[in-house]
C-alpha cells in the first residue's frame, strides 16, 4: 500500500520482539497501513531496536519471560481503538490488510478477529499435521481487551464475540534447525516447570519414549502430516523430540537430590581428596 493510499485506520500494530533484526524489516514493511507500530523489545542484544526506529516504529523496552505479560504490557501503550498483534516472523498480506480495514468499519459488536495462520516450515506451506487449523485471535477492540494469561500458550481475555477472517496471516517459522532448537530450549523449560508444579507422576524412560512416539504418530499419521512430504515427516519428528525434551526436564525437576546438588556434592568430594593428598603430591 503506497503513501498515497494510506488512510487513517484507527489501529496499532504490536510486535513482541527479541533479537529479531533479520526478520523485523519484512514484518514492518507489511504493517505500514496501520496508524502506529509499537515494538515491545524483550531484551534484544542485536539491532532490533535500531531497525524498529528506522521504520518509524515506537519502541518500548520491557523484558519478561512470559509472552502473556509482554502482550498485556502493550495494551497500556496503545492509543487507537483497535490493535493487531503480529510476531516478527509473521507477514500480513495486502489481502488480509484490506479485509481487516473493511471489518474495522463493519464489525458490529465483535470484540476480536480470528486470523487463520498459514505456517511455512522448512520452506514449505504446512497443509496438515495439525497446522491447517491454526486459528488465533489477533485483532482486538482495545476497550474490550483486558489482558493475557498463560505462560506458554498465552490466551487473550476480552469481553465480546469474535469474527473469523478469511485471508491468512503468513508465518515464516522453522527457518533452520539451530534457530528452532534455541526457541525450543526456551519454551520447553517453561512448559516442563508448569507440568512439574502440577504434581505430575514420576517420569520414567518409558514415559519419555511413549510421549515422544505418541506425538510423532499423532502429527505424522492421525493428523496426516505425511501429506506435506519430507517437511511434514520432519516436522512431526521435531514435535516428538520437543515432547521428549519437555518430559526430560520434568524428570530433572523431580530428582532428589537435584542435579545441582548432586554435582555440588561430587565437586566437594573431589576437593576433599585434594586437601587430603596435597602434602603427598608435594613430596613426590
Amino acid at each position: 500500500m503506497s503513501d498515497q493510499e494510506k488512510i487513517s485506520t484507527n489501529i496499532t500494530a504490536v510486535i513482541i520482539a527479541k533479537d529479531e533484526e533479520t526478520m523485523l524489516p519484512g514484518c514492518l514493511k507489511c504493517l505500514q497501513w496501520c496508524d502506529e507500530i509499537l515494538v515491545i523489545d524483550s531484551g534484544s542484544k542485536d539491532q532490533t531496536l535500531a531497525v524498529a526506529e528506522q521504520f518509524g516504529a515506537k519502541t518500548i523496552s520491557f523484558q519478561h519471560s512470559s509472552f502473556a505479560k509482554l502482550r498485556s504490557e502493550a495494551i497500556k501503550r496503545v492509543k487507537t481503538p483497535w490493535l493487531i498483534y503480529v510476531d516478527a516472523d509473521e507477514r500480513v498480506t495486502p489481502a488480509l490488510a484490506r479485509e481487516i480495514l473493511v471489518h474495522l468499519e463493519t464489525s458490529g459488536e465483535a470484540a476480536a478477529f480470528n486470523l487463520h495462520r498459514t505456517n511455512v516450515f522448512y520452506g514449505q506451506v504446512m497443509t496438515a499435521g495439525g497446522w491447517q487449523t491454526d486459528i488465533l485471535p489477533r485483532v482486538f477492540k482495545l476497550e474490550k481487551l483486558t489482558g493475557w494469561s498463560g505462560e506458554v500458550h498465552e490466551t487473550p481475555e476480552f469481553d465480546g464475540t469474535t469474527l473469523n477472517l478469511q485471508q491468512p496471516l503468513v508465518h515464516f517459522s522453522h527457518r533452520n534447525t539451530i534457530d528452532g532448537l534455541l526457541k525450543t530450549a526456551a519454551w520447553t523449560q517453561i512448559e516442563a516447570k508448569l507440568l512439574f508444579e502440577s504434581g505430575l507422576p514420576p517420569v520414567k524412560i518409558s514415559t519419555l519414549l511413549r510421549k515422544g512416539l505418541m506425538e510423532f504418530f499423532r502429527r505424522a499419521w492421525v493428523w496426516k502430516g505425511y501429506r506435506d512430504g519430507e517437511a511434514g515427516w520432519i516436522e512431526a519428528l521435531i514435535q516428538g523430540i520437543n515432547k521428549i525434551l519437555i518430559y526430560l526436564q520434568v524428570w530433572e525437576f523431580q530428582r532428589k537430590p537435584s542435579l545441582t546438588q548432586t554435582y555440588e556434592a561430587l565437586d566437594k568430594q573431589t576437593q576433599d581428596i585434594w586437601e587430603k593428598q596435597t602434602d603427598l603430591i608435594k613430596k613426590t
